[in-house]
C-alpha cells in the first residue's frame, strides 16, 4: 500500500521524518462542497480550518487519501491535519490511508466532530467509546478501531423537537451560533496544542461561551 500512495503523491509534497520525530494526526469531520459551509455536521472542519489558518498552512488535495492535507511542524512534532473528502459516511477511509502511509496510530489520533447530544456551546473529550449513532465516527471505528481521542463539540438540542436529526445537522449554524464559531475554534486549538505537545487529554467537559 506504501508505494502505491509514493506513485499518487509527488516527491516534492512529502516531508520526509527522522526517526526521532513523532507524527500526529490531526481528523476534523465533515462535508465537501460549498453547500455544507458552516452547517453544524461542519463543525469539525470549522475548527480545523482556522487551526491550519492560525498557522498560516494551506490545504492540498491529495486524491490517493481522499482528503484535504496540510502537513505542519511544532518542535520536533510533525502534525498532519487532514478533512477527508469522502464525505462523512466514509471517513474512516481517508483517516485509515492517512495512518497506514504515515505511521499513525490511534494513541497519535485526535479527530473532532460534531456531537447532536452535546448542547452548543460545550464541547467534550473523550477516549474510544461507540459512534452514538454519527456516521463518521462509525465510518472511523469500522476502519481503525475506537480507540482514538474525540473532541465532541455540541450543536444540540434541536430547535424543533420533532425535527429530523440529519435534517437538523445539515442546516446552517444560526446566526447568534455563528458569532461563536471562533471561539470554538480557538478552544479546539487549544485542545489541539495540548495533544500536539504531548498533554494527556482528560476525559472532561468544556464550555467556550460563557
Amino acid at each position: 500500500m506504501g508505494l502505491f500512495f509514493k506513485q499518487e503523491i509527488p516527491q516534492s509534497n512529502v516531508l520526509y521524518s527522522s526517526g526521532l520525530e513523532r507524527t500526529k494526526l490531526i481528523v476534523g469531520l465533515g462535508n465537501p462542497g460549498k453547500e455544507y459551509d458552516l452547517t453544524r455536521h461542519n463543525a469539525g472542519f470549522i475548527c480545523v480550518d482556522g487551526f491550519v489558518s492560525d498557522k498560516s498552512a494551506s490545504w492540498t488535495e491529495k486524491k490517493a487519501f481522499k482528503a484535504l492535507v496540510a502537513d505542519l511542524r511544532e518542535g520536533s512534532t510533525r502534525i498532519i491535519v487532514i478533512k477527508p473528502t469522502t464525505f462523512m459516511n466514509l471517513s474512516g477511509e481517508a483517516v485509515q490511508a492517512v495512518q497506514a502511509y504515515f505511521k499513525i496510530t490511534n494513541v497519535d489520533t485526535l479527530v473532532i466532530h460534531d456531537e447532536l447530544d452535546i448542547n452548543f456551546g460545550s464541547l467534550r473529550i473523550r477516549q474510544g467509546g461507540g459512534s452514538a449513532g454519527h456516521n463518521g465516527i462509525k465510518s472511523l471505528i469500522q476502519h481503525i478501531g475506537e480507540d482514538f481521542m474525540h473532541v465532541r463539540l455540541g450543536i444540540g438540542p434541536k430547535t424543533h423537537e420533532k425535527m429530523d436529526s440529519a435534517d437538523f445537522v445539515l442546516q446552517q449554524f444560526s446566526k447568534d451560533e455563528q458569532a461563536e464559531l471562533k471561539s470554538m475554534s480557538q478552544e479546539v486549538s487549544s485542545i489541539i496544542t495540548e495533544f500536539i505537545y504531548g498533554t494527556e487529554l482528560q476525559a472532561e467537559t468544556r464550555k467556550y461561551i460563557l
